[in-house]
Formats: C-alpha cells, structure tokens, sequence
C-alpha cells in the first residue's frame, strides 16, 4: 500500500487533532493543513503542538499550513496527499466530502456527515461515488472501540445470559440509551475553548444530529451485528428538543468571546442563549422500540464527568452499561437478572462467556454487587479511553485502504439508516 499521506481540511473541532494524537505506522508524518486563517486553525497548530512537546511519547508530526479564502479549491488542486480528514462545521461538511471524492481521495470524516434531511441524497451519492470507485470514506465511529459497549454485544448475544431481546413498547422500550456532555471541559490535558459557531445548531446541527450520531449507530451495530439495514425497518415515533439555557458570562467562559455573536442574536431571550443542544427520540428498528436521549450540560461539578446509560432488554436479563456517580463517571457493565432467583445461573453463564473472549478481553472477571445484579470488572489496561479510539478508527481505515474488499457491506446501508433517524428525527422534534 502507498504510503498514507493526510490532508487536513478546515479543523474547526478538536476531533482533527486527535486522529495525530500518536504517530501511526504507514502514515506520513509530514501532514497538509488546508483551512481559512482564523482561530479554529491555530486552534488545531496549537493540540499538534502539544502532542509534539508532551514529556511522555511525544509526537513528531510536520505541518504544511496552507491558508486562502477557498482552501478546498486550492487543497483539490494542489493534492499533497491521498486522505483527506474532516472534522469541523458540519452543515458544509459533506460538500466536502463529496468534492473529495470526486477528485479520487480517500476520506476520513468526523460525524455528522449531514444534519439535514435535505442532504440525504448527497450522502448516498458519496456512499455510492466511493464504493463504485473503490475509495474509502469511513464514518468516525469512536463508541464502537469502548470496551464496555463490545463486552455488552458480547453478552447480549449470548441466550444464556441474555435471552432473546423484548420487541418493548414506547414507554417501556426494548433499547433505552441516555447521555450527558458537558459544554465546558478538558481535552488533552488543556481547557477547551469552543468556537462561536458551535452554538449555531444551523452550523453544528443540535443534540441528536450531533453527538447523537453514535447511539444511533450503536443500535444496530449491537442488535444486528453485520446486517444491513433498510429504511423500511426504521418506523419513527416521536421527538423533542429543549435547550440549554447559557448566560454572558457563560458563553464567555467556553469560548473567550466577549458576548453572544450576531449570528445567534435571533436566539437570545433576556440576555441567554437558547442553544437547541438536546433531543429525545422514540423510533423502532424492525420492530423493537428504542428510546435515545441526549443532553448537553454546561460544566460538571468537581468530580464529576459524562454520563451514559444503555440498557438492552432481555428476556433473562438486562445487560447495561452505566456511568454515572456510583461508577465515579468510568462506564461499568452490569448483567441484572430478570428474577433474582436466577442471580447465580446468570452469574455462571457470564463466566464461561467471559472464557470464550478471554483472548480479546483478557482479566475480565464477573463480581456480583448487592443481591441483585452482577458487575464485569474490567483491567485498567483495557480501558484506553475515548481520545485513543481515534487511533483505533484510523488504523481500522488504513486497514480497508490497504484492502478495500474489507470494508463491510453493511457500512453503506447503515450510513444512510442511521442519518435518516438523526435528521429526520431533528425535524420532528422541531415541529
């Protein structure tokens, strides 16, 4: 395979630096930065920086900054490299992409693709430029490579653990999964600054369109695994979306801008910003009913982090991964027998799973907690954390590079299922 050489185009979300947060084996480490003069640029030459200088296994990328009022045309015409990396305003993204395929590069795309049901159709012919002209375009799917999400496949595919999945109801769903980011945090070890634009939901798309993407994507990736899903499987139900209400002093803090931009002034009410950040949405999948919930809060208190439920409901058990202050906010997989009764048969049955996998998940054990439900606890060394999953994607990437007939199938339809539930849904709850 030739050498992979990375152009990056417009990074305006701290994503495109974590795809070189390490150096990885078959990639150039002289990368192209393509990408208008502004603060997301320097931004972005700022968290290379760092990597480069951090004390403990320093990075040694190169950057070629080019900047220019259209620096898609002059990264098009120039093509230093053959992948190109997206991670940044959303809205325009698959332009992007799609300009990027047709000029025969490879791409390697931050979510969300789209947040626009009236961008669908750009989407699927991206999906179909890139198979028919056997480029790679791959959706970066981070949640995928958590280990607690792959142990709670494992189990929920597992009958004598599980049982079989409840097709549920819309009040007592069959998949429910909730989470919470927090608009003010720490990446790589620094405090980050948002950009203004982030606030616009008609530039970053609101919660479900966004962050969203990933419990959309997990729906199937863990009840279907290597199927391919239609859109006559998709039936929604209903939507809705609140805001987050952001005084001055607020937005201040998570950008460093002084007040509220004109482009957000239609959306603030008595010296706030309505920021349009959370969704909920009830939708089935071939008949089983899931209900997603996503929240943006403004700042954690003191020790505290993201939160995540996601509870699959089977006939023997539920199997769930919860993160939250019981778990000092560091996901944990739980198995909770339907009848407590069955606590040790359940308990036995998590074990010889967890022989059958011990050669990818080795040192995980099954402890029971109180006199209901049983935990996997989970060596340290496999908990590498979300900011190292972005490596993982980029060498799963470089796989199909190197052999394009290994990337599934399956990958399109769902592409276009799973967009389909995230823009349409963001529709409904808009009314």
């Amino acid at each position: 395979m030739p050498e992979v050489r990375l152009m990056t185009y417009e990074p305006g979300h701290f994503h495109a630096a974590l795809v070189q947060k390490e150096m990885i084996p078959g990639v150039a480490p002289v990368v192209h930065v393509y990408a208008t003069l502004g603060p997301d640029v320097l931004a972005h030459l700022g968290r290379i920086s760092a990597f480069n200088n951090r004390p403990d296994a320093p990075t040694h990328w190169q950057l070629e900054v080019h900047t220019s009022n259209n620096p898609l045309e002059r990264m098009l015409a120039e093509r230093p490299g053959n992948v190109v990396v997206l991670s940044g305003r959303n809205r325009s993204k698959i332009d992007a992409i799609l300009a990027s395929l047709r000029a025969g590069l490879h791409v390697l795309a931050d979510k969300p693709w789209i947040i626009r049901v009236e961008d669908l159709p750009c989407l699927q012919e991206a999906l179909e430029l890139a198979q028919r002209n056997r480029l790679i375009a791959l959706d970066i799917m981070t949640e995928r490579w958590e280990v607690t999400t792959q142990l709670q496949r494992e189990l929920i595919h597992d009958a004598e653990v599980f049982g079989t999945i409840e097709a549920g109801s819309d009040d007592r769903p069959a998949v429910y999964i909730e989470s919470e980011h927090f608009l003010c945090k720490t990446v790589a070890g620094a405090r980050l600054l948002r950009p203004a634009w982030f606030f616009d939901v008609h530039q970053q798309g609101e919660g479900l369109a966004d962050v969203g993407t990933h419990l959309v994507d997990l729906v199937p990736w863990m009840l279907f695994p290597g199927q391919p899903i239609a859109l006559e499987e998709l039936r929604l139900i209903r939507a809705s979306r609140t805001p987050t209400l952001l005084g001055r002093k607020d937005f201040q803090k998570v950008t460093g801008e002084a007040d509220f931009p004109s482009m957000l002034a239609d959306r603030v009410l008595s010296g706030q910003l309505l920021y349009y950040c959370n969704n909920a949405i009830s939708y089935a999948i071939r008949g089983l009913h899931v209900f997603l919930n996503v929240v943006w809060s403004f700042e954690a208190g003191p020790g505290m982090g993201d939160r995540h439920l996601a509870r699959f409901r089977g006939t023997r058990s539920f199997v769930e991964v919860r993160q939250g202050q019981a778990e000092d906010f560091r996901p944990e997989v739980y198995i909770v027998p339907r009848d407590s009764a069955m606590l040790e048969v359940i308990a036995a049955a998590v074990k010889s799973r967890l022989q059958l996998l011990a050669s990818r998940f080795p040192g995980v054990t099954v402890t029971q907690v109180g006199t209901d439900k049983l935990r996997l606890e989970i060596p340290d060394r496999l908990r590498v954390g979300h900011e190292a999953h972005f490596a993982e994607v980029t060498r799963q990437f470089l796989a199909y590079l190197e052999d394009p007939s290994r990337l599934p199938a399956w990958e399109k339809a769902n592409m276009l299922a799973k967009y389909y539930v995230t823009t349409h849904g963001v529709r409904m709850a808009q009314g």
